[in-house]
């Protein structure tokens, strides 16, 4: 069995397009998405059209919940530009959208061959708005993940790729298809990497590998997709994809 993970793609067609066609030639069984769909880009509705052809589970991130609980942006952040886009994806979006966002989930258990298992969530098992990082000391990590036990773990949140172990667990994440940041930004601006990212999980023959991916992506699509937009995020957008 092989899983594509796919994570934060924030309305960002072009990205996910790239992934796609990569998940594909790579041959995998699966596809799941680990949240944060549709805001902060320029296409939200057509990423929520294609997550729906597509078919695959997907898990609630903090930035769909936003989307349903206009409310709640304003308790993650109090940066206006970022307000303003969650705020601006939300008019894009229809009933039949919001619906669908609904039916993401907060957790999901895989099970893999000879009896191993993937748990996957957004931030933190506990919480979508929880970051897990290379640096998070085991203790703390032990308080996040809440006494969930997997063989592997794999959330999104923070769009820095990672692959770590802890307690024997191996820890993933598979980074931000549409918004990969070169550091951790912990709340302040980012600065976003050139390319595309997701990760595969495969069990076979009763081991388990996990791999990290990057694609690139055509800048001067990306640029064009927002230039043709009137997001909130545009300018920002453009100057790092400049």
């Amino acid at each position: 069995m092989r899983i594509a993970l796919i994570s934060d793609i924030h309305g960002n067609e072009v990205a996910l397009r790239a992934v796609l066609a990569s998940v594909e030639q790579a041959g995998v069984d699966q596809v799941i998405c680990l949240g944060d769909v549709a805001t902060l880009g320029p296409r939200p509705r057509v990423i929520l059209d294609l997550l729906r052809e597509l078919g695959c589970p997907c898990i609630l991130g903090n930035h769909d919940e936003f989307m349903l609980d206009p409310g709640l942006i304003r308790t993650y952040t109090e940066a206006a530009v970022v307000v303003d886009a969650v705020d601006w994806c939300r008019d894009q979006l229809s009933e039949d959208d919001l619906g669908f966002l609904r039916t993401f989930q907060a957790r999901l258990t895989v099970p893999l061959e000879g009896g191993a298992t993937l748990l996957l969530f957004h931030g933190s098992p506990r919480s979508h708005m929880e970051d897990l990082l290379a640096d998070t000391p085991p203790e703390e990590l032990d308080r996040r993940l809440a006494g969930h036990a997997a063989t592997v773990m794999a959330g999104g949140h923070t769009h820095v790729q990672m692959l770590r172990q802890h307690r024997g667990t191996l820890l993933v994440n598979p980074g931000s298809v549409g918004l990969p940041f070169k550091e951790y930004a912990n709340g302040g601006p980012p600065t976003l990497l050139h390319h595309a990212e997701y990760a595969t999980v495969e069990s076979r023959g009763g081991a388990v590998n996990v791999s990290l991916h990057r694609v690139p992506v055509d800048r001067d699509a990306l640029r064009a997709a927002v230039k043709a937009c009137d997001n909130p995020m545009r300018d920002s957008l453009l100057r790092q994809y400049a």
